[in-house]
């Protein structure tokens, strides 16, 4: 068996579950996937982000997750259909398209697309660790 990390989900703080639930399913299109008195979790695609019930803000203002996406064209058209006032997408200079979303309690969330140079550089690595598992 080998020891891997199948995935990661943030968990941020909200200062009010029904804000929270309101802005992430009616800006961001997720889905409430479970809601108890001190936790809620959302969902969209293949992204879970949690919460958890706080009552400082500024725990939430000085909290970030990114969040990977294949088009971040289509996804920033399509929070704008949603109502969301969110700028366009900018190239950043460590070869990931982001745009930047903070939700109404604070939270920080980076929304990025990896660009063709960073791609194929991860393609390379990719390719050398197949070869060197070869070696073994």
């Amino acid at each position: 068996m080998t020891a891997t990390i199948q995935s990661m989900v943030p968990i941020l703080a909200s200062l009010d579950f029904e804000v929270t639930l309101d802005f992430y399913c009616n800006k961001l299109g997720f889905e409430s996937l479970h809601w108890a008195d001190d936790y809620l979790i959302v969902g969209r695609d293949e992204v879970e982000l949690h919460f958890w019930l706080c009552s400082e803000r500024y725990v939430a203002e000085h909290t970030a997750c990114y969040v990977h996406t294949e088009d971040i064209g289509a996804l920033h058209k399509s929070f704008q259909s949603m109502g969301l006032k969110v700028r366009t997408p900018v190239q950043q200079p460590w070869h990931m398209k982001e745009m930047i979303v903070i939700d109404p309690h604070g939270n920080l969330l980076r929304f990025g697309e990896p660009t063709r140079i960073r791609s194929a550089v991860r393609m390379s690595q990719a390719g050398k660790e197949r070869a060197t598992a070869r070696m073994d």
